[in-house]
């Protein structure tokens, strides 16, 4: 488990407030508390808390690309990346570390949004794309790592793993959503999109934000993936028997 959080301007404002920074990514200390650290450049600030897993030595995160173009905060784990890896190196894509985290900069820069579909895991990240002026926001597809996020009235988008986070940022309001305590008391949680606050909303599984600071677009979540209940299913019931244990075992496999 890692923290990651962001403050990014959307009026084109340089300036970044570091304490600020820190004190949201320093509230999710005990999401990583192996590492935090911050990136901050013109425009846009990211922190990251890291719980180190893989590449232990040399995963240090926010992480960038080789000439410092793309830099992703990143939480979560990504079951395939020495596939990826091996597939990004082909296409001309040099790493300088072995953690999964490097993949999802690369696999940005060979495959734009679509970069998701590639990746087999449980993830929460932020890239942002300097030169394009652009950061891409994803969720894996069940919401397995959570992703909170709100647009201020000072032209502010921010997001963190965790409401708290968030609600360090003075520009917070912190009025409760009605409709959300209605659904806390009938499911016993509350569904995204919603949050216990009006202001602050969930990434839904399976979806992504597309943030391009070159124009004024409304920033909508998309979904780049669902579950389709109404696929048919072919083959005798032993063959869809023999299908599904090959399918956890695989499932289980890469976990591990």
């Amino acid at each position: 488990m890692c923290g990651i959080v962001g403050i990014i301007n959307l009026d084109g404002k340089p300036e970044i407030n570091r304490s600020l920074l820190n004190d949201m990514n320093q509230s999710q200390l005990h999401r990583g508390p192996d590492e935090g650290n911050l990136h901050i450049e013109p425009g846009i600030g990211l922190g990251h808390r890291r719980l180190s897993i893989i590449d232990l030595s040399t995963g240090q995160q926010p992480l960038a690309n080789e000439d410092g173009s793309v830099i992703v905060t990143y939480n979560g784990e990504i079951y395939n990346f020495n596939e990826l890896r091996q597939e990004l190196i082909v296409h001309g894509h040099q790493f300088k570390t072995h953690s999964d985290t490097e993949v999802i900069v690369h696999a940005w820069e060979q495959w734009g949004e679509s970069c998701v579909q590639h990746f087999r895991g449980m993830f929460a990240f932020c890239v942002w794309d300097r030169n394009q002026q652009i950061a891409f926001i994803a969720r894996d597809r069940l919401g397995i790592k959570p992703v909170y996020y709100s647009l201020l009235k000072n032209q502010q988008f921010i997001f963190s793993s965790e409401l708290k986070a968030l609600t360090v940022h003075p520009q917070i309001n912190k009025e409760i959503d009605p409709y959300a305590v209605e659904e806390y008391f009938t499911l016993g949680y509350i569904p995204e999109p919603r949050s216990i606050y009006q202001q602050i909303k969930k990434l839904e599984p399976g979806h992504s934000l597309f943030i391009s600071l070159k124009d004024d677009a409304n920033i909508e979540p998309k979904a780049y993936w669902d579950l389709h209940f109404d696929e048919s299913v072919k083959g005798t019931d032993q063959e869809i028997s023999e299908q599904l244990i090959s399918h956890l075992k695989e499932a289980i496999k890469i976990r591990m």
